[in-house]
């Protein structure tokens, strides 16, 4: 396991470091988590482990950091399955300067260093699959929970089990931190990633207009509020520097189901020398 796991991790950071990207090291115990629709960061005493590099890594970017990759441990609440656990490790790399189509490059050079085979993506719309597999159009009709609810229970399972998959397009509503599409503001520039079946990654054409960042913000604030959901300050500082940010793409990916995919493994315990138990 160990051995397995450290050529994935080699594999990574020979890549980066072969294409001209910085490796960086942001806070781990931060004061203010991005306030997203449904991930729970847990409690460090007055601060928060953090669920992403994101928002640091985004202030760096701002000072003109990029291009710049890091790989460290994260951390998501109740999060505990056969690919869950409450402590993983994420990969998130950003490139100032470039559009989404880069990442796409990105996914598919990557798990060729890590995998040693090329995996051609499949591309297929987030809502030509809703309507194909699920029935309905949520560009049309948006409702988060059924959204939600099919995503998993319909989507996912009717994904090809072979190869690289990028399910792009996502709905407006669905943007998190992405920019909307200029060319059709119905959708964002976000973009998710499965191999083997499995989720691994999720990328965005990043957001750097402060005010409509700071508007999703207190709309998921008030959301959560509504469902009785914990909410979390704002981070003032991530905000005030995201005019700065340059037009950036950047991606979040998940190295323990990279490694289980690498290493034929079927539960997160497999490649990861200590689960919690499931």
């Amino acid at each position: 396991m160990v051995r397995a796991r450290a050529r994935v991790l080699r594999a990574i950071r020979d890549f980066f470091d072969g294409r001209g990207f910085v490796e960086v090291e942001t806070p781990v115990r931060i004061p203010a988590p991005a306030n997203e629709a449904f991930l729970e960061p847990p409690p460090s005493g007055d601060r928060w482990l953090r669920t992403s590099p994101e928002l640091h890594m985004k202030r760096l970017l701002a000072r003109g950091a990029g291009p710049i990759y890091q790989m460290g441990p994260c951390f998501r609440a109740n999060e505990r399955g056969r690919r869950h656990n409450p402590e993983f490790t994420l990969l998130e790399w950003y490139r100032p300067k470039a559009g989404i189509a880069a990442l796409y490059a990105d996914v598919a050079d990557l798990t060729e260093a890590v995998l040693g085979r090329r995996l051609e993506p499949r591309v297929f719309r987030v809502a030509d699959l809703y309507r194909e597999v699920a029935g309905w159009d949520p560009l049309e009709a948006w409702d988060e929970d059924r959204f939600d609810a099919d995503m998993a229970l319909k989507i996912e399972p009717a994904l090809p089990r072979e190869g690289l998959v990028y399910l792009v397009d996502y709905p407006a509503q669905a943007a998190a931190l992405a920019r909307l599409n200029p060319a059709d503001p119905r959708v964002a520039e976000r973009f998710e990633a499965y191999l083997g079946g499995m989720e691994i990654a999720n990328g965005y054409g990043e957001l750097t207009d402060a005010a409509e960042q700071r508007r999703r913000f207190e709309a998921t604030i008030a959301m959560r509020k509504a469902r009785g959901l914990p909410t979390y300050p704002l981070d003032e500082d991530f905000l005030a520097a995201l005019p700065n940010l340059p037009p950036t793409a950047g991606i979040a990916l998940g190295v323990d189901r990279l490694a289980m995919v690498a290493a034929g493994a079927t539960d997160i315990a497999q490649i990861r020398p200590f689960c919690e138990a499931h």
